[in-house]
C-alpha cells in the first residue's frame, strides 16, 4: 500500500509540474504574440505602402503616356496645317496683282484699239487664276448672298426697295478670296439695307 501511495503522490507531482509546464507555454506563447502581431502589422503596412506607391507610379505613367500622346498629334497636327497653308503668305502677296489684272481688264473693255493686248492680259489672268485654283485658292461668291461676317466685310450700305435684298449683297468692291477653308482675304461688299 505504500507503493500504491507513493505511486498516487509521484503522479500529482508529475501533473503539477506538467501544469506548470503548460501554464509557462500560455504565458510564453502570450508574450510572443504581441510581437509577432507587430511584425505581421508592419509587414501590413509596408505592403499597403507598396501598393499606393505602385499605383502613384502607374498613374504617373498613364499621364505622361497620355502627355505624350497628345504632344505627338497636335505636332502631326501642326505639321499638316503647315503644309496645307504653306504658301498662304506668298498668295496673300499674290493677290493684289489678281486685282490688277481686273482693273486692267475692266479698263482695257470695249476699245477697239488695244482689243488683241486686251485679250492677251485675259489670257494671262486665266491662267494665273487656274495656277490658284490648283493650289485651293478660291474666290467668295457675294453678289446676291446674304451678309456673313464670316466671309464679307461690308463697307456701305445702299437703301434697296425691294425687302428681298435686304441684308443682301448688291455689290463687290474688292473680290475676296480663301485657300481651302480658310478666308485669306475678305470681300469688301455693298448691302442693301
Amino acid at each position: 500500500m505504500a507503493k500504491q501511495e507513493n505511486n498516487i503522490e509521484n503522479q500529482e507531482i508529475e501533473n503539477k509540474a506538467s501544469e506548470e509546464v503548460i501554464d509557462e507555454g500560455a504565458a510564453g506563447a502570450d508574450t510572443m504574440a504581441p510581437e509577432a502581431e507587430a511584425q505581421t502589422a508592419a509587414a501590413a503596412d509596408s505592403s499597403d505602402k507598396l501598393a499606393e506607391e505602385c499605383k502613384a507610379w502607374q498613374d504617373k505613367y498613364v499621364r505622361l503616356s497620355a502627355e505624350f500622346d497628345n504632344f505627338r498629334k497636335r505636332t502631326l497636327k501642326e505639321k499638316m496645317d503647315l503644309i496645307a497653308s504653306g504658301g498662304e503668305d506668298v498668295i496673300k502677296a499674290i493677290i493684289p496683282v489678281v486685282d490688277d489684272f481686273e482693273r486692267a481688264i475692266a479698263a482695257m473693255a470695249g476699245k477697239e484699239e488695244v482689243a488683241a493686248e486686251c485679250e492677251g492680259v485675259r489670257l494671262i489672268y486665266q491662267k494665273f487664276m487656274d495656277i490658284l485654283k490648283s493650289k485651293g485658292v478660291t474666290p467668295i461668291e457675294a453678289i446676291g448672298k446674304s451678309m456673313d461676317v464670316d466671309f464679307h466685310d461690308a463697307v456701305a450700305k445702299i437703301p434697296v426697295s425691294d425687302p428681298e435684298k435686304k441684308g443682301t449683297v448688291i455689290d463687290v468692291v474688292q473680290t475676296g478670296y480663301m485657300l481651302k477653308d480658310k478666308v485669306l482675304r475678305f470681300a469688301k461688299v455693298v448691302v442693301g439695307e
